[in-house]
C-alpha cells in the first residue's frame, strides 16, 4: 500500500566515525510536504479496496446482465420479426377496424391502449390486460398488420418502451434477479456503491500518477494495476452516470429521490383526464384504460385524428377512459432523441381537447430525470447508446477481473490477498474528518443501501481491529 511518508530528517554533522577535518557533508534537499489531502489517500485506498472486494460480485452480475441487455434490443427484433414488422402496402385502415380485429382474435381482457403503426413497415399493436395467464404487470401485445387488419399473432409485452419476453426476462433479470422487490435490492446496493468505487478509484489514480508521473513495470502487480488504472479512468465518467441513474428509480434511495423532486416543483406531471383540469402530478392517473373500453364515445379514429391536430406525431399510444367520467389521453411515446413525449386528453362524448402537455414544459429535473432514465437503457441514442453500454459493462468485468488478481498478487499466490493495514482514518486530521463524516452520513441517510452497509463495516473492522490489538497484547505479555 502506499502511504503519505514523512520528509526525511536533515544532517548537517559529520558522519559517524568521521574526523572534524572531514568536509561537512552538505544538507540534503527538504522533501516535498505532503498536499493538504494526502492524508485521506490510504483511507480511501482501504474504502477502494474494500467496497471492491466485497461489492464487486453485485457490480460483476450488473455487468453481465445489462450488457445482454443493451444488446436485447437488436435481437428482439431479429427474434420477433414477424410480429413486429410487414410488408408496405398502399393505404392503412382506420384504427378502430384494426383494434376490431384485435379483439375478434382475442376476446378475452380490456383494451388498455393502442399504438397505432409507427413506421411504414411496422404493426399496430393493440394491448390487452386482464387477460388470463398473462402477468398482472404485463399486457397481452396483439399484432395488427395495418394494411390488411390481419392479426400477425401476440406476445406479453412490459414496460413504457414495449419490451417483449425476450428484453422483459433480460431486464428482470438485471434490476431484481426474478426475485421480485426484494431481488430489487442487489441492484440498488450495485448502484450505490458503484460511484464510489469509480470516484475512489480516480482519485487513487491521478494521486499516484502525480507522485510517479507514470506505472513503472511490465509484469506482474503493476502491469495489472496500470491496466486497471487506465481502463477505469476512461470509463469512470460512464460509471458514475449509470450510478446515478439507476438510483433514479430504485426502491429507497429514488423514492428520497422522488421526495426531493417533489419538494422543489420538479415532479413529472402528466396531462389531466378531467375537463379544464391543471397538470397532475408525478404518478398520478393519466388514463389507465382498466374501466374502459376503445370504442365508446367519439371512437378512436376521431379520437386520433384531434391528437394529431394538435401536433402529436408517431410514434403514440392511445389510452381508454379510465372510467365514464374520463378522457382519452394520447401521449407521444419515442424516447430516442429528440424526444417526444407531448400528451393530450380528449374529451370521449364530443371529441374535443381538454388539456395539453408538452415535453418542453416539463420542470428541468423532470427532463433531466427522463433523459437519464432513456440513455441508461439504451433508447436515447439508438444503436450507438446501446454500444456504448455494452463497452461500459465489458469494461466493468475486466475492472473487476483485475481487481482480484490484484488481490492475489498482492497475497503472492496465497488463498486470500493481503488487506490494506486499519488506521487509516487516524492520518485524516480532525478539520478535514469531521466534515467529511458529517457529509456521509447525510449522504448514507439518503442512499440507505450506501450508508448501513459502510456503518455494518466500519463496526466490524473495528472490532476485528480490536480483538487482534487485544491478541497482540497477551502474546506481547507471555513473551515478556
Amino acid at each position: 500500500m502506499t502511504t503519505a511518508s514523512s520528509p526525511s530528517p536533515t544532517s548537517g554533522s559529520a558522519p559517524a566515525g568521521g574526523s572534524p577535518s572531514d568536509e561537512a557533508p552538505q544538507p540534503s534537499a527538504p522533501a516535498p510536504t505532503p498536499g493538504r489531502w494526502a492524508p485521506l489517500r490510504p483511507l480511501i485506498l482501504r474504502l477502494h479496496f474494500y467496497a471492491g472486494v466485497f461489492v464487486a460480485p453485485f457490480l460483476l452480475v450488473a455487468a453481465v446482465t445489462g450488457f445482454l441487455y443493451a444488446g436485447a434490443f437488436q435481437a428482439e427484433k431479429l427474434v420477433y420479426a414477424h410480429e413486429m414488422t410487414v410488408s408496405v402496402g398502399e393505404t392503412k385502415q382506420p384504427i378502430s377496424q384494426q383494434v376490431a380485429a384485435a379483439r375478434k382474435a382475442y376476446p378475452e381482457g380490456t383494451v388498455s391502449a393502442v399504438r397505432p403503426s409507427p413506421e411504414a413497415d411496422a404493426t399496430t399493436r393493440v394491448l390487452l390486460s386482464g387477460v388470463e395467464g398473462v402477468d398482472p404487470t404485463h399486457t397481452l401485445a396483439v399484432f395488427v398488420d395495418p394494411y390488411t387488419a390481419k392479426v400477425r399473432g401476440s406476445l406479453e409485452q412490459y414496460g413504457a418502451t414495449g419490451a417483449l419476453p425476450l428484453r422483459t426476462w433480460i431486464d428482470e433479470f438485471h434490476r431484481d434477479l426474478h426475485l421480485g422487490e426484494n431481488g430489487r435490492l442487489y441492484s440498488e446496493f450495485a448502484a450505490s456503491w458503484l460511484w464510489v468505487i469509480a470516484g475512489g478509484g480516480l482519485v487513487l489514480w491521478f494521486s499516484r500518477r502525480r507522485a510517479q508521473r507514470k506505472v513503472r513495470g511490465t509484469s506482474g502487480r503493476r502491469r495489472t494495476l496500470g491496466l486497471h488504472g487506465s481502463v477505469g479512468v476512461w470509463a469512470a465518467v460512464g460509471f458514475l452516470f449509470l450510478s446515478a441513474t439507476g438510483l433514479t428509480w430504485s426502491t429507497y434511495a429514488g423514492a428520497n429521490i422522488d421526495e426531493l423532486r417533489t419538494s422543489l416543483g420538479h415532479s413529472t406531471p402528466s396531462v389531466s383526464t378531467t375537463a379544464g383540469g391543471d397538470h397532475a402530478g408525478h404518478g398520478a392517473a393519466a388514463g389507465s384504460g382498466s374501466g374502459g373500453d376503445a370504442g365508446h364515445g367519439v371512437g378512436l379514429d376521431k379520437v386520433l385524428a384531434a391528437a394529431r391536430a394538435e401536433g402529436l406525431g408517431d410514434p403514440v399510444e392511445i389510452v381508454p377512459p379510465a372510467d365514464a367520467s374520463s378522457a382519452y389521453v394520447v401521449k407521444q411515446v419515442q424516447r430516442s432523441w429528440p424526444e417526444k413525449q407531448d400528451a393530450v386528453a380528449i374529451d370521449p362524448a364530443t371529441g374535443e381537447v381538454t388539456d395539453v402537455l408538452r415535453f418542453a414544459d416539463y420542470p428541468l429535473l423532470a427532463k433531466l430525470t427522463r433523459w437519464g432514465i432513456d440513455l441508461h437503457t439504451g433508447v436515447l441514442f439508438g444503436l450507438v447508446n446501446q454500444i456504448a453500454l455494452m463497452l461500459l459493462a465489458l469494461s466493468l468485468v475486466l475492472l473487476i477481473v483485475w481487481g482480484y488478481r490484484m488481490w492475489w498478487q498482492r497475497g503472492r499466490g496465497s488463498a486470500f490477498g493481503r488487506p490494506i493495514p486499519r488506521g487509516a482514518w487516524q492520518q485524516v486530521p480532525p478539520q478535514i474528518l469531521v466534515p467529511l463524516a458529517a457529509a456521509v452520513a447525510v449522504l448514507g441517510y439518503f442512499v440507505p443501501l450506501l450508508g448501513i452497509p459502510l456503518v455494518a463495516f466500519v463496526v466490524v473492522d473495528v472490532a476485528l481491529g480490536e480483538i487482534a490489538y487485544r491478541r497482540g497484547r497477551r502474546t506481547y505479555g507471555k513473551a515478556a
